[in-house]
């Protein structure tokens, strides 16, 4: 190597550390707005709730997300409740407490309770097969037995039927197709029944039109008579009103806003609330330190909605590993049981945590598809000032540390692979060459994994909904800069192969 190549490569060796040191500032200030905090339990009330406050705002700017209403429930009652943020980013609404937000499928907890009042009366029972109540419905051919599904398996989503249709969605003022139309469509049963957990938005449509079927009476119309408004959930519903207004905008995961919608469905996501109304339910829950609840549903049937009834697999088992009637269940180390339910549609998602042994609890409503994060920071903190485990949603917060640290490593992989070739183009090992007469079983196999990898990032901007973009918001933007980086350099790899080996 003579003094001039030497002096080449020293340089591009020194380019190397350079960025090498930049990319390692650009990954710790990632993690630098938001860390995972201590907080003891025995912190006063006005310390963690002056903490929150700020945390709160932090996460918000971090995560991009408009507007957020959230509430801290202490001994069955609200100890704190706030609005942050923005109904509509465009016009600068604030959001307030008062705001109707969607709360997507937080409806199923509440659904749950309609149904539950009918098993109280008699009109149903929870191991009987659905089917007997359905006179104006059948459902559609399967390879599986629809007669064999029972209310107990739509409440606690192991009746075998699939997610069902998502992101249909119209304008409230639309013509709306009938719920027997859009059941028809996605009640096809991929599963027998009792057979495992899978999360099913059709099986609660479902107990919507049973429900219709059982009382007669239009869902929208028993569900406030017999639940909501004896709950005192004055501001609640599932049926659209003009009262709603201003309604706030939701926003997608690029910040783009959604207009008020309404689904075909209500029983899975069609409830419109106010933070005040889901705390108020989430209170009715805690009968050892209210009895609003007691005056809808009796001990015992509040109870088994929270037993845990099916064992959840897979990506849900990760946050959460138990599903009763309607609820997540999760137990800590000393046993005490905590129940949730989240929700998330075009532009929205919430959650509600709740301890009834305790009577503590929180619920969060947001106007983004950006909030599951913010969520595992939320919760987590709140967790450790209540004194409770650490609940299983936080461990997004792990995973999206473990995504972070992959992407870093991943991309100084590339950075280094780089190196080498700039370091082959200076000592002349390696030329660029467009039109090669021969391509070596090695570049045709990077030209192929570089194609794939253009392939699933060209597919994957266009799609509206993505798991993992939904999970983390941040980190897999970053990830799909990786790919895509990564596809370069292969590239870069095939049109600039070694001299000995293209000769």
């Amino acid at each position: 190597m003579n003094y001039r190549h030497l002096k080449k490569t020293t340089l591009l060796f020194f380019i190397l550390l350079v960025a090498i040191f930049l990319s390692l500032i650009i990954f710790f200030k990632a993690f630098y707005p938001c860390p995972l905090s201590t907080i003891p339990s025995k912190t006063t009330e006005h310390d963690f709730l002056q903490y929150f406050d700020h945390r709160i705002k932090v996460l918000m700017g971090k995560y991009e997300i408009p507007g957020v209403n959230i509430a801290i429930i202490r001994q069955g009652k609200i100890l704190w409740a706030n609005a942050y943020g923005f109904a509509d980013k465009e016009k600068t609404i604030p959001m307030k407490l008062e705001t109707t937000c969607r709360v997507e499928s937080i409806s199923k907890s509440v659904t749950a309770w309609g149904i539950l009042k009918l098993v109280e009366r008699g009109a149903i029972s929870l191991d009987e097969h659905i089917i007997k109540h359905l006179k104006t419905w059948k459902f559609p051919p399967s390879a599986f037995h629809p007669e064999a599904i029972t209310i107990r398996q739509l409440l606690s989503h192991s009746a075998g039927l699939p997610l069902g249709t998502i992101g249909v969605r119209y304008a409230p003022d639309d013509v709306i197709p009938p719920l027997r139309e859009s059941l028809y469509r996605d009640a096809v049963m991929m599963a027998s029944p009792g057979s495992t957990f899978s999360y099913s938005n059709t099986g609660f449509n479902l107990l919507e039109l049973l429900i219709e079927e059982v009382t007669n009476k239009p869902f929208a119309v028993y569900m406030h008579q017999e639940i909501l408004q004896p709950l005192g959930m004055n501001h609640s519903s599932y049926q659209w009103s003009k009262s709603f207004q201003p309604f706030p905008n939701g926003y997608t995961l690029n910040g783009k806003p959604v207009p008020p919608y309404v689904y075909p469905e209500k029983g899975a996501g069609g409830l419109f609330s106010t933070i005040e109304d889901i705390t108020q339910f989430v209170t009715a829950g805690m009968t050892k330190f209210n009895n609003t609840g007691t005056k809808v549903l009796n001990h015992k049937s509040i109870q088994a909605l929270y037993n845990p009834t099916v064992k959840i697999p897979g990506l849900y088992g990760f946050a959460f590993p138990w599903y009763g009637l309607g609820h997540f269940i999760e137990f800590s180390k000393n046993n005490v049981m905590a129940v949730s339910h989240g929700g998330q549609g075009t532009g929205w998602m919430t959650h509600f945590h709740s301890i009834p042994e305790t009577g503590d609890g929180i619920v969060i409503l947001t106007n983004s598809q950006r909030s599951w994060p913010f969520f595992a920071y939320i919760l987590n903190d709140w967790a450790q000032w209540i004194g409770f485990d650490s609940v299983g949603m936080s461990n997004i917060i792990y995973a999206e540390y473990a995504l972070w640290i992959l992407v870093y490593l991943i991309f100084m992989i590339l950075l280094i692979y780089v190196y080498r070739l700039l370091k082959g183009l200076v000592l002349h090992t390696r030329s660029l060459m467009l039109i090669q007469k021969r391509y070596s079983p090695n570049q045709i196999l990077k030209l192929c994994v570089a194609c794939c990898l253009f392939g699933i990032l060209l597919w994957a901007v266009n799609q509206d909904y993505l798991f993992i973009t939904s999970v983390f918001p941040e980190a897999s933007v970053w990830a799909g800069y990786c790919l895509a980086f990564c596809g370069v350099v292969l590239l870069m790899y095939f049109f600039i192969p070694e001299k000995n080996k293209n000769t």
